[in-house]
């Protein structure tokens, strides 16, 4: 997969979403940037930091994505084989539903996902390095670009949904001490059932990832 690299960018993820939108650019595709200062986080929230930290995001045709992999759950797969690729490099950290990289009880990172036509555009921001957003860091010696080469190269293998969800299923009892905003409400995971599709049960209701 082709990777565009910039200094500066406003977001990774706005930036390759204008060019698919402008056809300039087209999956498969993945672009990162040292520094990023206006990124999309969770709940109209920025990700923003400096050098040695991770921005990138990464555009993939529908079409190669497993045929098992339920949409709404996209961040949650993506997010599984970042961490997967982390623990590869001897580094303990954790997926809490849906999308959020921590490291025992602090977050570190966070994905988002967005769909344009046919094209499915994962954004990632990472703290290796530096403390930033209000969060601590992961502290690796790994560069930004070389975390991002290792993850393309296992994420193009693209695992089904079901060999993902087999792990994140044992792995989503470390969300129940958490909560998670549901439509601006704050909801207690403790309680919540894993649906096979990604989705939770809170309280009778299904709800979805949706990022």
């Amino acid at each position: 997969m082709e990777i565009v690299s910039f200094d500066t960018l406003a977001s990774t993820q706005k930036y390759l979403l204008e060019q698919l939108k402008r056809q300039s650019l087209q999956a498969p595709l993945a672009v990162i940037a040292n520094q990023q200062h206006s990124g999309i986080g969770s709940r109209d929230n920025t990700w923003s930091g400096g050098e040695g930290n991770f921005f990138a995001s990464i555009a993939v045709d529908l079409d190669d994505l497993p045929e098992d992999l339920p949409l709404e759950s996209a961040s949650i797969y993506f997010s599984f084989i970042m961490k997967q690729t982390l623990e590869a490099l001897d580094k303990n950290i954790w997926l809490k539903w849906p999308n959020d990289f921590y490291i025992n009880d602090e977050k570190i990172g966070g994905t988002i996902t967005n769909k344009f036509k046919n094209t499915l555009v994962c954004g990632m921001g990472i703290n290796l390095k530096n403390s930033q957003n209000g969060y601590r860091a992961l502290e690796c010696d790994i560069s930004a670009q070389n975390l991002l080469e290792t993850y393309l190269e296992k994420m193009e293998k693209f695992p089904t949904w079901k060999q993902i969800f087999r792990e994140y299923e044992i792995e989503f009892e470390l969300s129940r001490k958490f909560s998670v905003h549901i439509e601006n409400d704050k909801k207690s995971l403790s309680d919540a059932t894993l649906c096979e599709d990604g989705s939770l049960i809170i309280e009778g209701k299904r709800v979805y990832s949706l990022r």
